[in-house]
């Protein structure tokens, strides 16, 4: 397949990429500004705005699949305002530009923030371990924009039932189970409310490149995380300190992750591996 992808430049950008030419892909990458050293030639590097609908349009002519990766990662680099505007837009240029264009198969970034969570002043769950039918909680203008990029996809699966569209959830993106457990302290605020998970670059890659292929129609989204905790304290022990009043619907213990990925695997054949 010829697959674009915008912020290709970006963290999960450049872990993608060569993972993309090494399953014998072509990428044409679109980011605003060109990487330092560019990969082999069958990946073509374009500077373009995803807030521009006609650079969008003009630079993934040709492409078979589209990854929209750009935009922002954290609200914490810029005014919400802008968080919200720059990443609810460039998802519906992408989506858009894939209808123009006839690209039938879409991958999203989302988050586990689609929900509320990291972001939130406190974050609300009603069930662990959290599964893709929990509602929503979002109250910041970065979880808000991944939850619109997501019923964005809901949308143009209606108008084009041709297109199949993936909105993965990833959370924490690094390069190894070691750095999660080097950097994730228990009782660190951000860590309680993202639930001490992490999700490796390279098992991203992967759902990335399932989500494109996978036998799936419409579209879905999926949690892509980690299935253990970046702790040694037991998953259970962590609950009845922080989070005690909350529903437990499956098995919880030993360091069991507090999102459930059962529909990545059911739907995608995808299992994070460490």
């Amino acid at each position: 397949m010829k697959i674009g992808v915008t912020g290709g430049n970006g963290g999960m950008g450049r872990h993608l990429i060569p993972y993309l030419l090494e399953q014998g892909h072509d990428v044409v990458s679109l980011d605003l500004r060109l990487p330092d050293s560019p990969w082999e030639r069958r990946s073509r590097h374009l500077i373009a705005d995803v807030t521009d609908m006609g650079q969008l349009t003009a630079g993934l002519a040709g492409c078979d699949a589209l990854v929209h990766l750009a935009a922002h990662t954290s609200p914490n680099h810029h005014p919400e305002t802008v968080v919200y505007h720059d990443n609810t837009l460039s998802s519906y240029y992408a989506l858009s530009a894939a209808a123009v264009l006839g690209i039938k198969r879409v991958c999203q970034a989302s988050s586990i923030n689609a929900i509320g969570g990291v972001y939130s002043r406190q974050p609300k769950y009603d069930f662990f371990p959290v599964d893709e039918t929990h509602p929503t909680y979002a109250e910041d203008a970065y979880s808000l924009s991944k939850w619109v990029m997501e019923q964005q996809g809901d949308a143009f699966a209606r108008r084009y039932e041709w297109m199949t569209i993936g909105s993965l959830r990833f959370h924490w993106l690094l390069d190894s189970r070691e750095r999660a457990l080097q950097m994730t302290r228990v009782e660190n605020p951000y860590a309680v409310k993202h639930m001490w998970a992490y999700t490796l670059f390279s098992a991203a890659a992967r759902a990335i490149l399932l989500t494109l292929t996978a036998d799936y129609s419409g579209h879905e989204a999926f949690y892509i995380v980690a299935p253990r905790t970046a702790v040694e304290e037991e998953s259970m022990a962590l609950i009845e300190r922080y989070y005690p009043d909350i529903e437990i619907r499956k098995d919880m213990s030993g360091q069991a992750g507090f999102f459930d990925c059962s529909k990545a695997e059911r739907l995608l054949g995808w299992r994070h591996e460490d």
